[in-house]
């Protein structure tokens, strides 16, 4: 399912206060930095991830069915719109699941 957006559209720039035309793109797909918060690098620097006991996990035994399993087929959209006046740029509130974006 290929889902169309407009290349402008006017929408509320939070710089500027007001509503502008503004440029929607869609931003590229980004690797978590090794020193991002809850990363297994801070996990070790932190000395949680080392020692023994099972640090609060596996007390039960694991869950051998799921009622829904597998990847989902779709992403989420994130959409980024670039504000034609102050060339800032505010990310979508609210994502749609598509298989496809097309900006059109």
């Amino acid at each position: 399912m290929v889902m169309k957006f407009p290349k402008t559209v006017v929408h509320y720039c939070k710089h500027c206060k007001k509503h502008t035309k503004m440029k929607v793109s869609q931003a590229k797909k980004r690797n978590a930095s090794p020193f991002s918060r809850g990363s297994k690098v801070r996990a070790k620097l932190r000395g949680l991830a080392k020692g023994m006991g099972n640090k609060g996990r596996y007390s039960r035994k694991a869950i051998s069915q799921f009622k829904m399993t597998g990847k989902k087929v779709t992403k989420k959209t994130d959409l980024r719109y670039q504000c034609e006046v102050c060339k800032k740029t505010t990310v979508q509130g609210r994502a749609y699941r598509a298989k496809k974006v097309e900006f059109v």
